[in-house]
């Protein structure tokens, strides 16, 4: 169903309940459609006409307002009839977002204002600020037409810039209907999910809830002894996380009330899953793979035992390949590239596309990851094409140490890479944030011992006391890689 849709009746027969949470604020079912009305009302009159890179047929909205309580109403705004939001994260360096808006060129731009939201027509030099509306007295949201495009996120950008990724109404609308009695979203299912709204984890947390008539959690910054008094104090039944959060989140007391926790965006250890069931006895635990690009792609059962590699059988409605070097299946077990048959594939990038990233060939869609299949269909995950390091005639693929690191009591976290070696060609190097002082090349070399073989360990070392992340709690490799290649006083060379 068409999240307009799903408001607007929300709004009619439950417009007491509670449909968005931030820091205390609360937007009930009928103030958000009064607020999205309004919004709606707003970017028609200030931008009549669509001059954007999308074309005339869509206005492009840019919403740049970060974890807000007036985001949902925008987002709803900014998705009906024929408009398409963009998501920009305003945590990002202002030459970047700026670099982001060049690209897209919309014809509005949203930013936070207080409490409020200001609303920008870069073009016309027109603008409006708009408040919480408590009673609705514009037209309900239209519905949009499935096969335009209505939204566009951007890729983590941890080495480059960010890609804009455009996707058309119709794969969000199968993914949810899919996907809310897979997860079991219902309106009794209140969410808590501290992530950025600009990023897809969160965003499509938002978006389950907001159909299903549910109760939506946020925070404006993630902070882990805010979050579990959140948790504990709304009795939270359900969490959706990246790892990061999800270790912070269980350094306190156990929380019993929460029934499911779903992770995505890194894996998790089996010291993760150990450290999850201590602290959330009664959750039900699930990761899911997925790409911005491919959609959902695999999903764990709860039961399923810890790997570092699994990531779970194909998710309904997706078909899973992978393929050789020549274009062909490999055989159950060998490595390959991953290829998906999808409806929930995105339309493609927005522009000129760089070579990297999202590749078609016929109905079958790939981003480049490596991995291989089990017999039963658990899909592993090795690394990304390209990514892997030819050291002294072996390959290695970064991601599977990382994995094994992050395995260790004594790491949080850990980024791989290859370097030019004179000799071996390239040499595998690793940054490593510990969960305490006084790591030794010792401990780790003899913990590693057990995991991998002695050509997969990294030659060289450096701690660092906090690794730096992108918004959505992946390790910045940009900055982390400048770190190491300026030798920065911020890292301590193990050996």
């Amino acid at each position: 169903m068409p999240l307009s849709g799903a408001l607007e009746r929300h709004a009619a027969r439950n417009p007491q309940n509670p449909a968005f949470h931030l820091d205390g604020r609360v937007l009930s079912y009928g103030t958000l459609a009064a607020t999205a009305r309004r919004l709606h009302a707003i970017f028609s009159n200030l931008a009549p006409d669509g001059q954007s890179s999308i074309g005339p047929d869509n206005r492009l909205i840019a919403l740049v307002t970060g974890n807000h309580a007036l985001f949902p109403a925008a987002f709803a705004a900014a998705t009906s009839g024929r408009m398409c939001a963009a998501l920009i994260d305003p945590h990002l360096p202002e030459a970047t977002r700026q670099r982001l808006l060049d690209k897209i060129d919309p014809d509005l731009i949203v930013t936070a204002e207080g409490d409020n939201l200001h609303v920008r027509a870069p073009r016309r030099g027109a603008a409006e600020t708009v408040a919480e509306q408590a009673e609705a007295t514009d037209p309900a949201l239209p519905e949009g037409l499935a096969d335009a495009p209505f939204l566009i996120v951007f890729t983590s950008g941890t080495t480059a810039d960010p890609k804009p990724i455009i996707r058309d109404r119709r794969s969000w609308r199968i993914s949810l209907a899919t996907g809310a009695p897979f997860f079991g979203i219902a309106a009794q299912t209140s969410t808590y999910a501290p992530g950025p709204l600009a990023h897809g984890l969160a965003l499509y947390a938002m978006t389950e809830c907001l159909l299903a008539g549910a109760a939506f959690h946020s925070t404006r910054h993630f902070d882990a002894h805010g979050a579990r008094e959140t948790i504990r104090r709304h009795a939270m039944q359900r969490l959706v996380l990246v790892p990061t959060m999800l270790r912070r989140l269980c350094e306190g007391a156990p929380l019993e009330n929460v029934a499911a926790i779903t992770v995505a965006g890194a894996k998790l250890t089996a010291g993760d899953h150990a450290l999850c069931g201590s602290h959330f006895p009664g959750a039900a635990l699930r990761e899911y793979y997925g790409a911005s690009e491919l959609g959902f792609i695999t999903v764990t059962a709860p039961d399923d035992a810890a790997s570092s590699t699994a990531v779970g059988k194909a998710f309904p409605g997706v078909a899973i390949s992978v393929f050789g070097a020549a274009s062909t299946p490999v055989p159950t077990g060998e490595t390959g590239t991953v290829f998906v048959r999808s409806p929930l594939v995105a339309t493609g990038y927005l522009g000129a596309g760089d070579g990297a990233g999202l590749a078609r060939f016929g109905a079958l869609a790939t981003v480049g990851d490596l991995g291989f299949l089990e017999a039963d269909g658990t899909l592993h995950l090795l690394g990304r094409a390209g990514g892997m390091v030819l050291s002294g005639g072996n390959n290695i693929y970064p991601s599977e140490v990382e994995a094994a690191l992050q395995s260790l009591p004594f790491v949080r976290a850990a980024h791989v890479f290859g370097r030019e070696h004179a000799d071996l060609g390239s040499e595998l190097v690793a940054v490593i944030e510990p969960t305490a002082p006084g790591l030794t090349t010792a401990a780790l070399t003899t913990a590693l011992a057990d995991l991998l073989p002695r050509y997969k360990q990294p030659r060289r070392l450096w701690l660092c006391a906090k690794m730096p992340t992108t918004p959505s709690g992946k390790v910045e490799a940009k900055t982390v890689r400048q770190w190491v290649a300026e030798e920065s006083d911020v890292l301590e060379p193990l050996r």
